[in-house]
C-alpha cells in the first residue's frame, strides 16, 4: 500500500453531512463522526457495492486475514488535515509503521490515500485518508469516564486480561529488527471492545509517534532535541522520566514504553494517570512528581485491588529506565498475577 498522491484516487464532498469518499478503487458512505483531535476526524463509513461491484471483490483480495474484512461492509475512517511538509511527512511515517506490524493486539492499517486539494489562497495542501476495522465501544479512556461517572471499576481479571493483550501488543513492536517504540502508550490509544463472557478485548492503536527504540544521546543539544520531540508527540502525564529530563549522556531504549505500559495499568483499575492528582494541587508540578515517581493510590472498589497489582505498578515505574523492566519480564509477571488472580 503505497502513498498515493492522486487526487483520482481519494475523492470526497459533504463530509460533515454525509456523502462518499473514494480510496483508491473502493467507494465509502460517511455515516457519522466518531471521533476528533487536532487535525483528525475519524468517522464510521460503510462500503459502497460489496456485493455486486467489482470494487468490493478487489478490496475483500488486498487481505490475507479475512478476519480484517467487515460482514456488514462499515468500517472507521481517518481523515488528517495536512497543512505543511511536517505533518505531510508524519502522516507518511504513521503509515508505514502501521503497515510493517501484523499482530491481534495492533490496530491494522486496512488502506489509505494523501491527496493533493486546493487550499485558500491558492496555498496547496493534502488530505490522508486512513481506514481501519472499526471499533464502537470506544477507547479504554471513553471506558474510564463513563464508568467513573457510575461508580464502576473492572474486576481484577479484566484489568490484567487488558493489560496482558497491551503487552504482547508492545512485544511485537519490542522484537521487530530494529526494535519500534509506540511512544505513546495511554487510555485513549487503546480500543476496548467488550465481550459476553470474555475478558474485554483491547487493541493498541496510533502509531504516529512511533520510532526505532534505542537512541544514543551524547551531547546537551541531542538531549534537548529529544526532549522537544517527546513535548510534542508523548502525552505529558505517561511520559517517561528520561524524555522529560534527559541526560547528555545516555542510551534510550524501548523501556520508555515500560513506564508508559505502568501508567496505564494504574489508569485501567483507576481512570487516569497516577500523577495527574497534582494538576489539582495548588504548585503541583507534573514533570517533579514524574522524575520522582511520586505515586498516589486512590480509593478504589471495595473491596479493593490487590495490593500485589500495585506493586506491579511501582516495579515499572523506576524511575532510572537501565533498571525499568524489559517487555518480556513484564509479560512473565502479569502470567503470574492472572493465574493467582483469574476468578477475582
Amino acid at each position: 500500500m503505497g502513498c498515493s498522491l492522486s487526487g483520482l484516487n481519494a475523492l470526497y464532498d459533504a463530509v460533515n453531512g454525509g456523502g462518499d469518499v473514494w480510496i483508491n478503487e473502493n467507494r465509502f458512505r460517511i455515516l457519522k463522526q466518531i471521533g476528533e483531535g487536532g487535525f483528525a476526524y475519524v468517522y464510521l463509513v460503510k462500503e459502497i457495492g460489496t456485493e455486486s461491484s467489482s470494487s468490493g471483490a478487489s478490496f475483500r483480495k488486498k487481505f490475507k486475514d479475512p478476519s480484517l474484512i467487515s460482514d456488514d461492509g462499515t468500517y472507521a475512517m481517518k481523515k488528517v488535515l495536512i497543512q505543511n511538509n511536517d505533518q505531510l511527512n508524519l502522516v507518511k511515517q504513521e503509515v508505514h509503521v502501521s503497515s510493517m506490524f501484523s499482530h491481534p493486539n495492533l490496530l491494522p492499517l486496512l488502506d489509505h490515500a494523501i491527496i493533493a486539494v486546493k487550499a485558500p489562497e491558492g496555498n496547496s495542501s493534502h488530505e490522508a485518508y486512513l481506514l481501519f476495522p472499526v471499533y464502537l465501544d470506544g477507547t479504554l479512556l471513553d471506558n474510564s469516564v463513563t464508568m467513573k461517572t457510575k461508580k464502576e471499576f473492572f474486576s481484577t481479571s479484566d484489568v490484567l486480561q487488558i493489560f496482558r493483550q497491551l503487552c504482547a501488543g508492545l512485544k511485537h513492536m519490542h522484537s521487530y529488527d530494529p526494535a519500534y517504540a509506540h511512544n505513546d502508550v495511554k487510555p485513549g490509544n487503546v480500543l476496548i471492545t467488550h465481550r459476553k463472557g470474555q475478558p474485554p478485548l483491547s487493541i493498541l492503536m496510533d502509531f504516529g509517534s512511533a520510532r526505532p527504540a534505542r537512541k544514543q544521546i551524547r551531547s546537551r543539544s541531542e538531549a534537548l532535541q529529544l526532549q522537544e520531540w517527546a513535548a510534542e508527540h508523548c502525552s505529558a502525564p505517561f511520559r517517561a522520566p528520561e524524555l522529560w529530563d534527559c541526560p547528555s549522556h545516555t542510551d534510550i531504549d524501548e523501556r520508555t514504553d515500560i513506564w508508559s505500559l505502568g501508567c496505564t495499568l494504574y489508569a485501567i483499575m483507576y481512570g487516569m494517570s497516577p500523577f495527574e492528582y497534582v494538576l489539582g494541587e495548588s504548585g503541583g508540578s507534573l514533570q517533579l512528581a514524574i522524575i520522582n515517581a511520586q505515586v498516589k493510590w486512590p480509593a478504589g472498589p471495595k473491596p479493593p485491588y490487590p495490593e500485589a497489582l500495585h506493586q506491579f505498578v511501582t516495579w515499572m515505574l523506576q524511575p532510572q529506565a537501565a533498571v525499568r523492566p524489559g517487555i518480556d519480564n513484564v509479560i512473565i509477571h502479569g502470567d503470574k498475577l492472572i493465574s493467582k488472580f483469574s476468578s477475582v
